[in-house]
């Protein structure tokens, strides 16, 4: 492995984990990342001269905590700083022994930082996005639909308010945990649909996101395990990991949920979902989370009964819809009710989404061109397959649409 591949797989696995170990004992998340980013430019020069070490995600903390005391020395404001790193247990190893420490996993303690009260809560999901996951402000301006250098100034005072207001780098009380727990269980299902919509089924780097955002439910669950919505979030990205090898073929090639080889899906993981979204409903506290997770149950029994129970999808979306009106329920809803009342009905609802809000969101031009090509409705059809080709960013997904459009143009 050269200097790049072993640099880039040490970001994908380690970047949250390091930044959040350095912002935890130098109080300041900008001067943490800043310090990484030129660790990592550092490694991509002295790997190439000198060879990977045996454990590079130590070497870049090493290089990393070495820049944040050297740049604490020229702001004249290290005591704070050297006497944080001199408290941990890590500071005190020697060069030779930092090859076999394991550093400790600060990232919940990081994510539950950034969901603090003194921030302002829509900045809550962005910057854990970014300081914890690793996404950049491009990605994360894409995903809350405003432009990415808007989006990059957010982020920049909120790490900023962090550092002015001296927020403190631990674990709220338990009193508080509730509070701050929705914005975090929030920002990891953004971060695992992200890995999960960009996936190729090959590209590795995005299936790191998913497996990062499905550990970090874990971390919520065994930090509080009453809570039933991190329960609920858990079930509801296991659900979709075990349909991960059946959404491509073997050429790489799209295959839509109704369409895809249930023999495929991991039976295992299906039985850890279950699991649970039956311990989530037993604390009666229905949230987002849960109905989602009971959305993809049904899906799911689709391996055993070889059918899908259209009704009680269309049901439990009403009942999402009721929690959380997203355009993404809404339209799912339209779906549900096309197939169990009736394509007409269906089409009916999703014409009565406002266009101003649909106009750029291409899973409803999608399902629109799906259910007016059922209806014979050719040419609408044609013109709804077209919008949503040019919003399709996923070259599989694109080249799909395209051949469903395509007998429409004879």
């Amino acid at each position: 492995m050269d200097a790049g591949q072993a640099a880039e797989l040490a970001a994908r696995n380690s970047y949250g984990r390091l930044v959040a170990y350095l912002a935890a004992r130098s109080r300041d998340i900008a001067s943490a990342e800043d310090a990484l980013s030129d660790a990592f430019l550092s490694a991509l020069k002295h790997w190439a001269e000198t060879g990977v070490p045996k454990n590079p995600e130590a070497w870049l903390l090493t290089t990393a905590r070495h820049r944040l005391i050297d740049a604490a020395r020229r702001n004249q404001v290290q005591d704070r700083i050297l006497s944080n790193f001199k408290e941990s247990a890590f500071a005190a190893e020697s060069e030779a022994s930092l090859e076999e420490v394991v550093f400790p996993d600060d990232r919940l303690k990081l994510l539950f930082v950034c969901a603090h009260p003194a921030i302002d809560a829509s900045l809550h999901t962005p910057l854990m996005l970014q300081t914890v996951l690793g996404l950049n402000a491009a990605q994360i301006a894409s995903a809350f639909l405003v432009a990415p250098a808007t989006m990059g100034q957010r982020l920049v005072r909120a790490k900023a308010k962090i550092k002015d207001a001296g927020i403190a780098f631990e674990l709220p009380s338990v009193s508080e945990l509730p509070t701050r727990l929705g914005a975090v269980l929030e920002a990891i299902y953004a971060a695992y649909t992200n890995g999960w919509e960009t996936v190729t089924g090959i590209d590795p780097r995005h299936r790191g996101l998913t497996e990062e955002a499905i550990w970090l439910a874990r971390l919520c669950i065994q930090l509080m395990p009453k809570a039933a919505e991190a329960r609920g979030l858990l079930a509801l990205m296991l659900y979709c990991e075990s349909r991960r090898e059946a959404r491509r073929t073997a050429n790489g090639d799209y295959i839509p949920l109704l369409e895809q080889d249930t023999m495929l899906w991991s039976q295992a993981t299906i039985a850890e979902a279950e699991r649970e979204l039956l311990q989530a409903s037993t604390s009666q506290q229905m949230g987002r989370f849960q109905i989602e997770a009971a959305i993809q149950s049904v899906h799911a029994q689709r391996a055993v009964t070889q059918r899908i129970d259209w009704d009680a999808l269309a049901l439990l979306y009403e009942g999402l819809i009721r929690l959380s009106p997203t355009l993404g329920a809404l339209v799912s809803h339209a779906a549900a009710i096309a197939e169990a009342k009736g394509l007409a009905q269906g089409l009916t609802l999703l014409e009565a989404l406002p266009i101003e809000s649909v106009k750029n969101y291409q899973p409803y031009w999608a399902l629109k061109a799906h259910l007016l090509k059922r209806l014979g409705r050719k040419s609408e059809a044609l013109k709804a397959y077209n919008l949503a080709i040019g919003l399709t960013e996923d070259a599989a997904i694109r080249e799909f649409l395209v051949r469903q459009s395509l007998p429409l143009n004879t």
